[in-house]
């Protein structure tokens, strides 16, 4: 399976960016873990094909996943962006449902966000 990431950029705090991932075939979970320079790659936010979904606390008031199951496509709308969301986001998926919607089987290139005046 592969995963192809799209989305990222240089954006102003307060902005709005959307990652795009495409996968060669549909898979059952599909969603986005990043990583910030210095720091561990971490779970943000994951949905099934079905239509459950895992979003990191943190960022749930500001981003939003979703799928389009007929496109093999998620998608991670990111709203008001803050300095601290810059990272490389990573494009993931699984063949099973984990806790959590924890992804680990496949893997995509990381596209770089930067939140920055």
């Amino acid at each position: 399976v592969q995963l192809q990431a799209s989305g990222g950029g240089l954006v102003q705090p307060g902005g709005s960016l959307r990652l795009s991932c495409v996968g060669s075939r549909n898979i059952l979970v599909m969603g986005w873990y990043r990583q910030a320079p210095e720091k561990q790659r971490e779970f943000v936010a994951a949905m099934t094909s079905n239509g459950s979904r895992n979003i990191k606390d943190s960022v749930m008031d500001r981003f939003t996943i979703s799928r389009d199951n007929r496109k093999n496509t998620v998608y991670l709308q990111m709203n008001s962006l803050k300095p601290e969301d810059t990272a490389v986001y990573y494009c993931a998926a699984d063949e099973k449902i984990n806790i959590g919607l924890a992804l680990k089987d496949y893997w995509g290139q990381g596209t770089q966000v930067t939140v920055s005046s």
